[in-house]
Order: structure tokens, then C-alpha cells, then sequence
């Protein structure tokens, strides 16, 4: 016996390739697996409960998606919702779901699973022990929750079986691991269970784990001793090096993998190449904990943001841009206190040198001269009226202040007017945690719906 999983993409929004998704279909799996979400991008759509990606985008991809359930008729399982996979994310693909049922004539039976917990209850299971912190910890208590705008919990394999066992066509979950979706119907049939999570690692980005990342779309095939894994495109191979090094994407140790309820352990995984794209993969192992836990993320606003640009073309000022960045750092400081009364503690103001050392600051070590220097300014404070009138007070200094008293004043280049833009509130991750459970679906909330 053997459970194949068809994997469109690594992510819903980001594109497949079409031809390869119905050669996929043809392969006849056992289900159609695809991730909504990530945090790489940053804390901004937890905290706000909104999608990174295109509600068009997502659409169409959608739709081709039902359609290939549809054909295949096997279940459609999406992780995940819109990026962060709050409640409201969750909503906003059965919003999408309902309209392509319509549009397409069809009948659906879908389960929406929700991962968001409530500050009341985070904190509640804090105070009774039942939360510890992650590497790097993140320091929380009773307070820090209660101002925490949305928090998740992140399903397992378990969770996402308890929703397929209701029978539904569809299922739409909130944040998950990037795995969960993958290996939980191999896992429900009794395959091996190292492979089901080693195999769902390597297909969790799709087509990242080939020769042609941009093709999306992967099949997973787990049985009781192992994983084969190959791509869909024509132009696309899976190879033991595309495939083994995987487990470095997004991972610290590409040995070991955490998942609820337990470990996957690589290190004494084969890799072999079956034909010019097939890559078969054995001696995965799965240790399970002695405690079922959950990942917990959550995301809370700490203050608003105003970014400024200009760009430094003079030579002069690109060779020196750094001395001049720190000596209108030190002048704006001074200017702050004395027109607006605010001491360092009450704002930031942070400048990044794009072309020079904006990705790495101190930690740059290239050196070589650039012709032009994009000079980033962030300005963070507590409300969106402070942070819109420091912007307003730097502006002028960023465009004219010269690098010494003894020199004529520059004009340097905004690329766009006006060249402040307020930003909004900003957030910042403050969960880096686990929640222990003694029922895996105590946390989780399942319905189901019946679009005709």
C-alpha cells in the first residue's frame, strides 16, 4: 500500500504550472495538499489578520485547483489560510471557496478548522504551566498577552486528519505546520512514518525541492518503508542534491525536524536517484515526544511607522555616506528635543544605506564603492500623529544637510513625492512558544459547510 500526495506549490498566490498540475492529476492521488502561509514575511499579517497574497491570484489558482479535485476526486486540503492563518483568514477562503462553487456549479462539502486562540486563554494556560518558551525566548506574562492582537496555534497532522474524517471535498485550516497538510493522510493509513514527515519537508515549497523551482508542482509517494518524490514540469528533475538539501530551507538543523508530537531524525536517510527526475528516499525516523505540543505565534502592534527616501547620487556624498548618516543621526536628535520635547526613549529613528550595507549593517564586509546610495529612513513612535510629524521634521534636513558647516548645502533626489509615506501601526512576534496538550483538538475548532 502507498498514499500519493499531489502538491500544486509551495504556497497558494505564488503560481504553478498548469500543464504540470493536470499531469499530476493524471497520476491519480490520494489527495491535493497545498500551504496558504508563512511568517517570512514578517509579523504585519498575524497582527493585522490579513493575506500577503492577491484575493485575485488566489482565486484563480483556486479555481484550477477545485477543478483538479474535481477530476481526481480525492480530497483538497489548504493550510494556512491567507498567509497568517487567523479565523478571519479561514473565513476568507470559504468566502472564496462559496463564490467559485457558485460560478462552477459545484457541490462541495467543506471543513474550515481554526487555529486562533483568545489572550484570555493563552493566558490562562501560561499561568497553569502549560506554555514554555522556544529558542530564542521571547520573554511574555500575564500583561504582554492580554495586548497581543491575534495568536495561533499551529496544527498537526492529527488536527488535519480529524477534519478529512468528516468526509469533506475541502478543507480549509488555519496556521499549520508547513508539513501537516502533506503527511496526514499518509500517516492516517498506517505508512511509514518517518517518510510521511521527511517526504512531506521535502514537498512542502512544491517544485523548490527541483531542478526548476518555478514549476510548482510535485508528487509525493509515502509506503511503509520509504518516500519517492519526483516533479510534474517536463523541464524539471528531482535529484538526491535537490532533494537532501531541503532540509536546510527554513530549518536549524537539517538533521532533526520538530513537529507536534514529535521528532524527525534524518541522519541516517538514502537518497537515491530512481531515473533522470525520481529520487527515492529511505531511513527517515520519527520519534514521538512525551508530550503533545503546539507551536504558538502571535503578533502585537507596537507602535507607528513614517519611511522617508532620498538617493545620494554626488560622489562626495556616496563615498561618505555613512559619516553624513551619522552626523544628521546626531543634529535630527538634538532638533527632536528642542522643537518637539521628545527625549530618544519616546521614538526611533533607524537610517539604512540601500546599496552599501542596508541587509547586514555592521555585520557588512564588502567594500567596494557604489555609484548611487539609497538612504531609507524609519521613524517609529507611539501613535501615528508623533510619527507623521518627525517625518515632516526630517524631511527637509534629509534632502539639504551638508556633510560639514564649511560646505554649500546639496540637493539630493526623493524618488517619489511626497517622500514621506506613513506606514500605520507596525507589530512585532512576541509568542515563540509551545502550548502542551493532553487532547490535540482541545485548542482547535472544526465546522463544516455544505455549499449546493
Amino acid at each position: 500500500m502507498s498514499t500519493r500526495v499531489l502538491v500544486p506549490s509551495g504556497v497558494l498566490g505564488l503560481g504553478f504550472d498548469s500543464d504540470a498540475l493536470h499531469a499530476g492529476v493524471a497520476t491519480n492521488p490520494d489527495i491535493i495538499a497545498i500551504d496558504g502561509g508563512s511568517t517570512d514575511s514578517g509579523p504585519y499579517y498575524l497582527g493585522t489578520g490579513t493575506s500577503k497574497y492577491s484575493r485575485a491570484a488566489c482565486k484563480s489558482e483556486w479555481r484550477q485547483l477545485l477543478l483538479a479535485r474535481q477530476q481526481a476526486n480525492v480530497p483538497l486540503v489548504i493550510t494556512s489560510c491567507g498567509t497568517c492563518g487567523t479565523d478571519s483568514m479561514v473565513d476568507w477562503m470559504l468566502e472564496i471557496t462559496k463564490e467559485l462553487a457558485a460560478e462552477l456549479s459545484m457541490s462541495l462539502t467543506v471543513a474550515t478548522l481554526y487555529s486562533e486562540q483568545s489572550p484570555a486563554f493563552i493566558k490562562a494556560q501560561w499561568e497553569a504551566g502549560n506554555i514554555s518558551a522556544l529558542a530564542p525566548e521571547i520573554h511574555v506574562d500575564g500583561k504582554s498577552i492580554e495586548q497581543i492582537n491575534h495568536i495561533v496555534a499551529l496544527a498537526g497532522a492529527e488536527q488535519i486528519n480529524h477534519a478529512l474524517a468528516t468526509g469533506a471535498d475541502v478543507v480549509l485550516a488555519g496556521r499549520a505546520t508547513d508539513t501537516a497538510g502533506i503527511c496526514a493522510l499518509p500517516l492516517e493509513r498506517g505508512e511509514h512514518a518517518g517518510a510521511a514527515w521527511h517526504g512531506a519537508k521535502i514537498a512542502e515549497c512544491g517544485a523548490l525541492c527541483s531542478t526548476n523551482p518555478t514549476s510548482g508542482v510535485i508528487a509525493l509517494e509515502v509506503d511503509d518503508a520509504g518516500f519517492t518524490v519526483w516533479p510534474l514540469a517536463h523541464d524539471a528533475q528531482c535529484t538526491p542534491h535537490s532533494v537532501s538539501a531541503h532540509m536546510l530551507y527554513e530549518n536549524s538543523d537539517p538533521l532533526t525536524l520538530y513537529e507536534p508530537g514529535g521528532a524527525l531524525k534524518v541522519a541516517g536517510a538514502h537518497y537515491e536517484s530512481l531515473d533522470e527526475s525520481t529520487v527515492r528516499v529511505t531511513g527517515s525516523n520519527w520519534e514521538v515526544a512525551d508530550a503533545y505540543t503546539v507551536k504558538l505565534e502571535g503578533a502585537r502592534a507596537v507602535g507607528y511607522q513614517s519611511t522617508l527616501m532620498a538617493i545620494l547620487r554626488d560622489a562626495h556624498y556616496v563615498k561618505n555616506a555613512k559619516k553624513w548618516v551619522d552626523r544628521l543621526s546626531a543634529f535630527l536628535h538634538v532638533e527632536i528635543e528642542r522643537r518637539m520635547g521628545l527625549s530618544k526613549a519616546d521614538y526611533d529613528v533607524e537610517f539604512r544605506l540601500i546599496g552599501v550595507d542596508a541587509v547586514l549593517g555592521e555585520l557588512e564586509t564588502q567594500t567596494s564603492q557604489a555609484t548611487e546610495v539609497g538612504v531609507l529612513v524609519l521613524v517609529t513612535a507611539s501613535n501615528e500623529e508623533t510619527a507623521d510629524e518627525l517625518g515632516k521634521l526630517i524631511n527637509p534636513f534629509l534632502l539639504h544637510y551638508p556633510l560639514s558647516d564649511n560646505e554649500d548645502l546639496p540637493t539630493f533626489a526623493f524618488p517619489y513625492s511626497p517622500a514621506q509615506t506613513n506606514r500605520g501601526p507596525m507589530f512585532e512576534f512576541c509568542l515563540n512558544h509551545i502550548l502542551t496538550l493532553q487532547d490535540p483538538m482541545a485548542p482547535f475548532r472544526l465546522t463544516l459547510h455544505q455549499l449546493n
